[in-house]
């Protein structure tokens, strides 16, 4: 499935012909400033820019005897174009070709990136209205807490993937850099001018100051930003393959009909998209592990991060991609079971009430020493022996003198623990929506 689409999508970015074509476009560029300024004929750049081509097969054939890459490509270039051959790559290094196209490359790839995080956020958003007032049970440590809404648990993981937006468009910024600086960066065989005209022609800046190359914690923080997204996405499979144990069952996975989860087992239903996120996740992460350890090179130069580059660029960007696409149908095609939250809200017999009643005791003049003992007395109990947390607290004498059975019965209300989700909402969403986007009717599938 991951390769079925990325070769829709991302994939082409990282495709051979795509990389070659980004690499003439740059030598042309040069051509083009050279020849503005003076230094080339005009005539070499027109018979360049219409003649100019390659072929993979011709790269590869000569990449066989010459064991370098970029001179390979330029060699077949220059059998395209003749004479006016020796105009290319004027000046040039390699990474000056390299490190500009790789620099396209990331761009596009991260715009890729925000559309899919964008995509999932809208989605996200629509369950989050959806739910907003389904009451669920809060979990700590594994453990049933307070009540919530699925709403909520859905508004956390938008604010999440805004954060993740944000962070992959500063690193979108930062590694939107070229250079056309030479050798060893002092510009001392071509002009600041060229990089300048290449990289405005590409949409993207000069790096302010360059080696042979361009420094590589701009690409890891990409590839960081990319991990720390992969982390979010396995934080919200995870929480759904929770949702869907069997003990828990208040959401799950789509399944379709014919789908099959076990050889073995024929009423199996497994969260096996979720779990293919959290796998995938670990490899975006160790990418992002690599990357860092390609920012120390020597001096001003080393070839030992570009084997790394030629896999963790196009694999972590296409497995993002790809993990964003999943998330975003699992997420739309969730099956939501309202009836079940309501049902494991009461599992532990009220006991999800016991800090509504140490503050109301608070609040009535007990210290909280003397509050949390009186409470934790009867949830205590209500454990062990399975009772009803309210009535343990309404019979309980030193309670009652000072909390009426009324006034407990107004504790023991999910509603005082959601009161504030609409403040929350305003904050995460900005202004409400309208009553009728807000408040669908909520029934299970």
């Amino acid at each position: 499935m991951i390769a079925r689409y990325s070769r829709q999508r991302m994939a082409r970015i990282w495709e051979p012909e795509a990389k070659y074509d980004c690499w003439l476009r740059i030598e042309k560029l040069v051509c083009e400033a050279y020849a503005k300024e003076g230094v080339i004929p005009w005539s070499a750049w027109e018979a360049i820019d219409r003649k100019a081509s390659f072929s993979i097969a011709r790269i590869e054939e000569i990449e066989k005897v010459t064991n370098h890459d970029v001179i390979a490509f330029l060699t077949a270039v220059g059998e395209s174009v003749g004479g006016e051959a020796r105009y290319l790559h004027l000046g040039m290094t390699s990474s000056d070709v390299l490190d500009t196209a790789l620099a396209v490359q990331l761009r596009d790839a991260a715009d890729l990136i925000l559309e899919g995080i964008d995509e999932l956020m809208a989605v996200i958003r629509e369950k989050a209205f959806r739910y907003k007032d389904t009451p669920m049970i809060g979990r700590t440590h594994g453990v049933h807490a307070e009540p919530i809404t699925f709403g909520f648990k859905m508004a956390v993981w938008y604010e999440e993937m805004s954060r993740s937006r944000d962070r992959m468009r500063r690193a979108r910024e930062v590694v939107s850099v070229g250079k056309i600086s030479g050798a060893v960066g002092t510009f001392a065989t071509i002009p600041p001018s060229i990089e300048a005209h290449v990289c405005r022609s590409l949409g993207l800046r000069p790096a302010a100051v360059s080696t042979q190359i361009l420094q590589r914690d701009r690409h890891a923080e990409l590839f960081c930003a990319l991990a720390v997204l992969a982390s979010s996405l396995e934080k919200f499979a995870l929480e759904i393959r929770h949702l869907q144990r069997t003990e828990v069952r208040e959401a799950e996975e789509f399944f379709a009909e014919g789908q099959k989860g076990s050889s073995a087992m024929p009423h199996k239903r497994n969260p096996i998209g979720s779990e293919n996120i959290c796998g995938l996740a670990r490899v975006v992460r160790s990418h992002a592990t690599a990357a860092l350890e390609n920012i120390p090179l020597w001096h001003e130069r080393d070839i030992s991060h570009s084997s790394v580059e030629r896999v963790i660029a196009p694999d972590s960007t296409i497995l993002v991609d790809y993990m964003l696409h999943r998330m975003r149908g699992l997420v739309r095609n969730l099956l939501v079971y309202p009836a079940r939250m309501q049902e494991n809200l009461g599992l532990t017999r009220g006991l999800i009430f016991s800090q509504e009643v140490l503050l109301e005791l608070v609040a009535k003049g007990l210290a909280r020493e003397d509050a949390y003992r009186l409470v934790q007395r009867n949830a205590m109990k209500a454990w062990q022996e399975n009772l009803e947390f309210f009535a343990l607290c309404r019979d309980d004498p030193e309670i009652g003198r000072h909390l009426s059975s009324a006034e407990l019965e107004g504790i023991f209300q999910t509603d005082r623990s959601m009161r504030y989700i609409d403040a929350i909402f305003e904050r995460v969403f900005g202004s409400p929506e309208s009553a009728g986007n807000r408040k669908e009717e909520q029934r299970d599938p």
